[in-house]
């Protein structure tokens, strides 16, 4: 496997074999160049990232203006509609997610649940994720157990 370096070699080249050469490269570590990541690190599923900013703004410790980017169509009106309520507002343990469940009707689309736990008390959510153009995934609704958001009268 070929490593890569910074522009300086960490060790001087060598000139033997080309076996010993492989040899080294198969026990030498891995240097990584600035901005790239090693493909070993997992990267969470985009519904535990929105389940956790969700639980955070419902909870009152992130603004509902830092979802704007995160969501599309109406979603962002029934997150603040929500937000104003307080639903996940708690007095002593901050709620946590701990469960996640989803389903995927169509390529690009995800409906996800996840259960909301603070002290004694369980809730649950509903969210819905699309991915866009720009293959970021963003939210398109969201719902809590309990009362819904009014919608506007279609004529």
């Amino acid at each position: 496997m070929p490593r890569r370096t910074t522009g300086t070699p960490t060790t001087p080249a060598r000139t033997d074999a080309p076996a010993a050469a492989s040899a080294e490269a198969e026990t030498a570590p891995c240097v990584l160049t600035q901005g790239s990541r090693p493909s070993a690190i997992p990267q969470p599923l985009p519904t535990d990232v929105f389940a956790d900013l969700l639980v955070a703004v419902l909870s009152g410790h992130r603004p509902v203006h830092s979802m704007l980017r995160h969501t599309r169509g109406r979603a962002y009106d029934e997150l603040a509609w929500l937000a104003e309520r307080g639903p996940l507002r708690t007095r002593g343990a901050r709620p946590v997610v701990r469960d996640i469940g989803y389903f995927e009707p169509r390529p690009g689309a995800i409906e996800a649940f996840a259960r909301v736990g603070a002290g004694d008390r369980l809730r649950a959510m509903a969210f819905r994720l699309e991915l866009g153009q720009d293959r970021r995934w963003r939210c398109t609704a969201v719902e809590l157990g309990g009362p819904r958001p009014p919608r506007p009268e279609t004529d």
